[in-house]
């Protein structure tokens, strides 16, 4: 399945981060909420939407997805590694980064999203 990364989109803030994936039939819009004097992760959350823009409801009927727990550390350990020095100076490979990020986050929709 191919896909298209954005990191920090246009509309990102110090506190308020967005990132988006767009994959061939649908995107997943991220929501990273950062709160204190010195910013820590305190909230993520992701809905997903078709490339129209229509919202996609969860199997439950919600839309948001909120990344606890477990997840949530998985989340902040992927998401490091593109602030990393190795990330930027390309001694790691690049693609093994982004696709272990999507990876996580598509495992998170197909849980929790029935997709037709």
């Amino acid at each position: 399945m191919n896909y298209k990364l954005e990191l920090r989109t246009p509309d990102s803030q110090p506190k308020l981060i967005f990132h988006a994936i767009t994959f061939d039939a649908f995107k997943v819009n991220i929501v990273e909420r950062y709160g204190g004097v010195k910013p820590i992760l305190c909230d993520v959350l992701f809905r997903v939407r078709t490339l129209d823009d229509q919202i996609i409801k969860r199997k439950d009927g919600h839309v948001k997805i909120r990344i606890k727990d477990e997840e949530l550390e998985t989340y902040q350990r992927l998401i490091k590694v593109f602030k990393s020095y190795d990330y930027k100076n390309r001694l790691i490979s690049r693609r093994d980064a982004e696709q272990d990020f999507v990876h996580f986050i598509l495992r998170m929709v197909i849980i929790n999203y029935e997709m037709n």
